[in-house]
């Protein structure tokens, strides 16, 4: 594993799983393979559970850590080739880039789109011009795009909770006080695309995500056929691809509530977090035995560790051949 940008990046999705279970039950087996190695994470935007997670990870495999704010700890980055700077942004990404690759042996990104410009943020300006300039391995901490960190979460934690061997697993729009990007749920599509789920995404007309990320799942606009005899059901708002960024709806009768659960088969509720109580889903869901939002976020720990786990061995590969 070079990168971790997208599922495409996962050799073997199955094993990638497996791999961090065993890590939750002995998560200082391979401590030794960070051994005098550092890991920069730079962080776009606000951070809970990829942040603490990520640098958790890091701790279990030895690694040393770098964390930084950009533009808050650091200069202003420029991105846009031939720009003439004579704005807010003191440094080009051509040069801050190839600097932290000096520092660093792996490099994590998270950055939001902007939500104006389709075709910029589903070009992955930012993590592309990491990629391009850092010469380091780079792991995604959530792009415009995508969020592969949670989405193998989410996996691990479906995985640890089936009682069948093919679930049924629901992706609910939820109304939103925000807009917000598609990162998840065209993250969350793409790795269940990838699994041995049957799959589904439901959400009001003028919601559809990009045609890439919805696979092979079936569409519907109606939510309660959906959640019927569902083992998973996956809540997240996400704002129009269509009509790009914008809100369609706030529809509150989309919010999940326990009588809608009461359609499924006894499903687990699911939620990357951090969650609106009351607009996306409804306390009493939130506090059922059913919920197993926590335990999500902890298989944070475990996606990010086997993805390092992969990369670290990609390197001393490359600089011992002979070992292998």
């Amino acid at each position: 594993m070079q990168n971790f940008l997208s599922v495409k990046d996962a050799v073997d999705v199955q094993a990638l799983v497996k791999e961090a279970l065993l890590y939750k039950k002995t998560p200082y087996a391979d401590k030794h393979l960070g051994r005098n190695r550092t890991m920069g994470l730079l962080f776009f935007n606000s951070s809970l559970r990829t942040r603490l997670s990520t640098q958790r990870a890091a701790q279990n495999l030895g690694l040393e850590l770098m964390v930084m704010n950009v533009g808050q700890d650091s200069w202003g980055l420029e991105f846009e080739d031939g720009a003439i700077m004579d704005g807010n942004k003191a440094e080009h990404i051509k040069e801050a880039a190839p600097v932290i690759g000096q520092y660093c042996d792996i490099v994590g990104i998270r950055s939001f789109p902007g939500l104006t410009d389709r075709e910029e943020d589903y070009s992955e300006k930012v993590i592309n011009q990491f990629v391009k300039n850092t010469g380091r391995p780079i792991v995604s901490l959530e792009s415009a795009t995508r969020h592969p960190l949670q989405s193998l979460a989410d996996l691990i934690t479906i995985e640890e909770l089936k009682t069948k061997p093919r679930p049924k697993v629901v992706l609910t729009w939820a109304p939103h006080v925000k807009a917000l990007p598609q990162a998840v749920p065209n993250s969350f599509a793409e790795w269940m695309n990838a699994a041995n789920v049957d799959f589904v995404i439901t959400h009001p007309e003028g919601y559809e995500l990009a045609p890439e990320f919805v696979g092979n799942a079936k569409v519907t606009h109606n939510q309660e056929e959906a959640f019927k005899d569902a083992d998973f059901i996956y809540a997240k708002n996400w704002s129009s691809y269509t009509q790009y960024g914008q809100i369609l709806s706030q529809d509150p009768s989309w919010m999940v509530t326990m009588e809608k659960m009461k359609l499924t088969n006894n499903a687990k509720f699911m939620h990357c977090l951090p969650v609106r109580r009351n607009i996306v889903v409804e306390d009493a869901v939130l506090d059922s035995p059913n919920s197993v939002v926590v335990q999500q976020a902890g298989n944070r720990v475990w996606s990010a560790q086997v993805v390092m786990k992969q990369i670290l061995l990609s390197i001393i590969k490359e600089e011992s051949p002979y070992l292998f």
